[in-house]
C-alpha cells in the first residue's frame, strides 16, 4: 500500500528541489548592482502617492470573503457533475435531489447576502 505513494513523494521531492535550486541559483548568479534608482519605489511609472499602509474598507473584505465562499461552494459541484452519469439509477435520483437542495440553499444564502447589501459598493 505504501508503495503506491512512492511516485507522488518522488514528484513532490523533485519539484521542491527544483524550486529551491532555481531560487538559490538566481540569487547566486544574478547581478547585484544596486543604485539609488533601482532601490526607489515604482508604481506604474509614477511616484507613489500616500503610504503603503493605507486601510481598506471593510466592504472590500466582505466582498472578497463572500466571493471565496460562493466560489468554493460551486467547486463542490464539479466532482458531482463528473461522476453523475456513473451512478446507478436509484442513486442518480437521490444524488440529483441532494444537489438540487444544495443549490437551493446556495441561492437562499446568495439572496440573503444581496438583501443585506453586502455586495454593494458605497
Amino acid at each position: 500500500m505504501i508503495e503506491s505513494y512512492i511516485p507522488i513523494m518522488l514528484i513532490l521531492f523533485i519539484s521542491v528541489g527544483f524550486a529551491v535550486v532555481n531560487v538559490n541559483m538566481s540569487w547566486i548568479l544574478g547581478p547585484t548592482r544596486p543604485n539609488r534608482e533601482k532601490l526607489s519605489t515604482y508604481e506604474s511609472g509614477m511616484e507613489p502617492v500616500g503610504t503603503a499602509r493605507e486601510k481598506f474598507s471593510v466592504k472590500y473584505y466582505m466582498v472578497s470573503v463572500l466571493f471565496i465562499l460562493f466560489d468554493i461552494e460551486v467547486v463542490f459541484l464539479y466532482p458531482w457533475a463528473v461522476s453523475f452519469m456513473n451512478f446507478e439509477p436509484a442513486k442518480m435520483v437521490y444524488s440529483f435531489i441532494s444537489v438540487i437542495i444544495f443549490v437551493v440553499i446556495l441561492f437562499i444564502g446568495y439572496f440573503y447576502v444581496i438583501k443585506k447589501g453586502a455586495l454593494k459598493w458605497d
